[in-house]
């Protein structure tokens, strides 16, 4: 039976474990991922007894439906000191199943790992990927880390470059959805967010389609040197003018490939700050949530310092929420320099439509030109409106983007 079948399947046949939509639940473990401490409703949908668990690896209720690949990726991350997120099949003590989207991140002594039910549709997709990975593991001998690397090969042809973009596109999923399913208003924090975001991706897109604008025009300039030769003297002003014209063109694309484009660049930058910021966020109001549920929690575990836990969620929460903000300050920044980018091209553009300017003013006192000289110089002119019509909506993209940052600023 696949992932889906069972998820979709009666719960009652298909053995899975009691778990509602609203709870949430926690885990703390040391370096080594051995269980140091928990909450009663993480020992309650684990089926375990709390000595089971204290002491056991995590491991222990890892489910064999999961691949190999996840976890090596999970912990490649948290030992690099970063969190992560991700959807995670898990086994009760006595056979049953849980799926949970589980959020680790290293906190003193160890990680701390904070889960809640996911109930989005993207949740069958991944299901579906999981059992593809997992069958692949078995039957091409894969090694945890070649199944990782096939599992990230597969998210960026679902449209992520990297895992922890997915991440946090997953954990805003669910929440989003959580809200929708328990009947409450949605997150405003995480929905002006995933605007910020969805303005952020289409910033690349766009500035990808400059560069293909100026690399297709490359030819143009060419063919104006071409036809000058034809008509003047060499060295004439037509010639020397689309000359200028190919030099400038080529100056502008290279320098907003070097500014703009690349791992570096500032709507590289800003795509990864917003992805940061969304994944910290919805951390933040998960750990939130759990800590809210341990204190109210009627039965604790036996010999666990509740006090010293709830500090640790408290300080891992507020944590997350500093390095969401941090990230929002940073999106502002580069928010205003991708403005003073445009603000630099946009003279440059006008530098461009002087020198066209004047060479379709010398085309015009040379005899005989045709209209093949005319042409050319109108695509130019085709050119040049298409890129100003391009910087313009980057121009309004960024300044949405700065206002979706104070917004977010002001319901935090």
């Amino acid at each position: 039976m696949s992932f889906h079948d069972q998820h979709m399947g009666n719960q009652a046949s298909n053995g899975e474990a009691p778990f509602q939509l609203h709870e949430c639940f926690f885990s703390r473990t040391d370096e080594r991922g051995i269980i140091q401490a928990g909450n009663y409703l993480f020992k309650r949908v684990a089926g375990f007894e709390w000595d089971e668990l204290k002491g056991a690896p995590h491991k222990m209720v890892r489910h064999p439906d999961m691949p190999k690949g996840l976890f090596w990726l999970l912990w490649d991350t948290i030992k690099r000191g970063r969190s992560i997120g991700a959807y995670v099949k898990n086994r009760t003590k006595d056979g049953l199943y849980y799926w949970v989207y589980a959020m680790v991140v290293p906190c003193e002594g160890g990680y701390l790992s904070v889960r809640f039910k996911p109930s989005s549709p993207l949740l069958a997709t991944i299901q579906t990927e999981y059992e593809a990975l997992l069958k692949a593991e078995q039957t091409e001998n894969l090694t945890p880390q070649a199944s990782a690397m096939r599992l990230l090969a597969r998210l960026q042809e679902l449209g992520f470059d990297k895992y922890h973009h997915f991440a946090a596109h997953a954990a805003s999923e669910e929440l989003l959805a959580r809200d929708v399913g328990l009947k409450r208003t949605q997150n405003a924090t995480i929905s002006n967010m995933r605007k910020m975001l969805n303005n952020a991706q289409t910033l690349k897109q766009e500035s990808q389609g400059l560069v293909k604008e100026f690399q297709a025009m490359r030819t143009i300039p060419h063919n104006l040197r071409v036809i000058a030769s034809r008509i003047e003297p060499a060295g004439g002003p037509v010639t020397v003018l689309s000359q200028n014209y190919s030099t400038m063109s080529e100056s502008m694309s290279q320098w907003f490939e070097a500014h703009v484009l690349g791992e570096k660049s500032n709507f590289s930058s800003i795509n990864g700050t917003v992805n940061n910021s969304l994944f910290a966020e919805c951390m933040a109001l998960v750990i939130g949530e759990c800590g809210e549920m341990f204190s109210a929690e009627e039965q604790s575990l036996d010999n666990q310092d509740v006090d010293a836990e709830r500090k640790i969620l408290s300080k891992v929460s507020a944590d997350r929420v500093t390095e969401a903000y941090a990230g929002l300050q940073d999106v502002r920044t580069e928010a205003d320099r991708i403005l003073q980018a445009c603000s630099i091209m946009h003279r440059h553009l006008l530098g461009l439509s002087s020198t066209r300017v004047l060479c379709k003013i010398e085309s015009a006192r040379l005899p005989d030109t045709g209209e093949t000289l005319t042409d050319i110089i109108d695509q130019l002119a085709d050119f040049q409106s298409r890129i100003s019509e391009k910087l313009d909506h980057i121009v309004r993209l960024s300044n949405e983007i700065r206002s979706q940052d104070f917004e977010t600023q002001r319901v935090r």
